[in-house]
């Protein structure tokens, strides 16, 4: 009987980041469920500016904050399957936290606007990785993946 090795693709450079940053949000979302981990746990609201809860301590947070985290975390993990998807999540989802760094700028932090919430520590985290997205889409481009195995049979 023959046997032929597995065929399986490596994932692409830009698969890892997609899957690394789609992790990263889904920690995140989670961790700011957690008590303890989140000051002011029981002050969370679900939408609004008035939500004193911060994970770690520095970043405001609320429900929905988390759960826009969780959802990140979840479309990177399922667009990293392809090149092509991570290279747009990385992308886009770039460009999105960047329209949120400038929403969060625009908007004052008490106002019924914030209702994600935002406070300053959050616009600058939004920032960071509106650039860090951005940058490893372009760094990593869509670059196909290497294939395991020589493909002859053995």
């Amino acid at each position: 009987m023959t046997t032929h090795p597995s065929h399986r693709a490596a994932a692409a450079p830009v698969q890892r980041a997609a899957q690394l940053v789609g992790v990263v949000f889904l920690l995140v979302g989670v961790l700011g469920f957690i008590p303890g981990i989140t000051t002011d746990y029981g002050s969370m609201e679900i939408a609004s500016h008035e939500s004193g809860a911060e994970l770690l301590g520095l970043f405001q947070i609320s429900v929905l904050h988390n759960l826009v985290h969780l959802v990140y975390g979840l479309l990177g993990l399922a667009l990293a399957g392809t090149t092509a998807g991570a290279h747009s999540y990385l992308l886009v989802g770039g460009a999105v936290y960047l329209v949120l760094w400038v929403y969060g700028l625009s908007v004052g932090h008490d106002t019924d606007a914030n209702f994600v919430p935002l406070n300053t520590a959050d616009d600058w985290l939004h920032f960071a990785l509106g650039v860090v997205m951005i940058g490893l889409a372009l760094a990593l481009g869509r670059r196909p993946a290497r294939t395991s195995g020589t493909g002859a049979a053995q």
